[in-house]
Order: C-alpha cells, then sequence, then structure tokens
C-alpha cells in the first residue's frame, strides 16, 4: 500500500486559511518571479549575441584607447611615428591629429577649439562602446531601442569621417577603417537584439 503524498510550495496548504489579499499577493509575487526568470534566461535571444557584443565592445575600446595614445602622444612629439603610420597616405596619426579628430571637426565651429567640449573622437569612442557593453545587460524594449539609435547615430558618424578620409585629407587610417567595421556590427547586433526582444514581450504578453 502505498501513501499518496502531495508536495504544495504554498504557504497556504496544509488547511491553513487562505486569505484573499494574501493569495492574491502569493500569486501575484509568483507570475513576476516567473517573468524574471524568462528574462535572465531570454531564450529568444541569439546565442552569438552577448559574446558578440562583449567581443565587438572590447574590441572598439582597445582601438579608441589606441587612437587616444597616438594623439596625445603626438601633440607631445610632432616627430612620433605610430605603428599605424606606414606612409604619406597611410597615417593614423594625421588623422587623429587633425580638425576633424575632435569633435568630428563640427564642434569647433560652435566652442572654441581647446574647449573641454571639443573632445578627441576616441574619447566618444570610448564612451559608445562602454555603453554598448553596460546597455547589453538588460534585455528590456527601451533599452534595446536605444542601443539601435545609439548604433545608427555611429554608423551615420562613420560615413561622415569615411568621406572625409577619401575626399579630403585622402589618406587611409587602419584604425579608422576598423571601427566604423566595428560600429556596423554592432548595428547589425543591436537590429537583431531589438528584433528578438519584442518577439519575446509578445510571446510573454
Amino acid at each position: 500500500m502505498t501513501e499518496d503524498v502531495s508536495f504544495n510550495t504554498s504557504p497556504f496548504a496544509n488547511g491553513l486559511r487562505r486569505p484573499k489579499l494574501l493569495e492574491s499577493v502569493y500569486s501575484l509575487n509568483i507570475n513576476c518571479f516567473g517573468e524574471v526568470l524568462l528574462m535572465a534566461a531570454a531564450p529568444g535571444l541569439p546565442r552569438w549575441e552577448p559574446t558578440a557584443r562583449i567581443v565587438l565592445g572590447l574590441l572598439g575600446l582597445v582601438l579608441s584607447v589606441y587612437a587616444l595614445h597616438v594623439e596625445i602622444s603626438r601633440e607631445r612629439d610632432p616627430d612620433y611615428r605610430a605603428m599605424c603610420d606606414l606612409g604619406e597616405s597611410v597615417s593614423c596619426s594625421k588623422v587623429f591629429t587633425s580638425r576633424w579628430g575632435r569633435g568630428f571637426g563640427l564642434v569647433q565651429l560652435f566652442v572654441a577649439k581647446d574647449s573641454v567640449l571639443n573632445q578627441p573622437n576616441s574619447v566618444l569612442g570610448i564612451l559608445f562602446y562602454t555603453l554598448q557593453m553596460g546597455l547589453g545587460l538588460s534585455v528590456s524594449k527601451k533599452t534595446a531601442l536605444a542601443l539601435v539609435i545609439c548604433s545608427w547615430v555611429s554608423v551615420a558618424g562613420s560615413l561622415y569621417l569615411a568621406s572625409i578620409l577619401a575626399f579630403i585629407l585622402g589618406d587611409f587610417c587602419m584604425v579608422c577603417v576598423s571601427t566604423y567595421v566595428v560600429n556596423f556590427a554592432l548595428l547589425y547586433t543591436n537590429l537583431k537584439r531589438r528584433k528578438a526582444i519584442e518577439g519575446m514581450k509578445e510571446k510573454t504578453g
């Protein structure tokens, strides 16, 4: 003869009284907890997305920090030659120290050249890639939208600076072009992420 044993995780089991208010709160907490688990597992997100974001973010940070190092070194020593300076028309330091190397060449149209607002593009890059990795920890729709908007801005900036390289400076900057590739890859990643998160929200109601 076997004994029928049932397991109930509810604190109101085993004959205890079930006040309606407390029972409602308990049910609400269980439902919310289930939604949190679903969000944490994020089954709808592409499996490659978190890894791709970290790799692209770190790569962008490395490139930005190196660009800042080259610019500072060149300002201190005009004879400084960076590893990415391979020739007259293939020089990253030439680009970093040009007018367009700070504030996209646009900020100084409104403020003084040495203004604190006229920061090197590399500093803006450091902030951007840090933001991309930080916001990537959230799976909310608003955060996903913010990531996409930031990426579109970065891609627009990349196209603008690429045109400056080609048609005004007549230079090929390997570090610059590498950041452009990273920015386009991040845009693709963020678009996929937003689509997946919107699909998750629709399924969960």
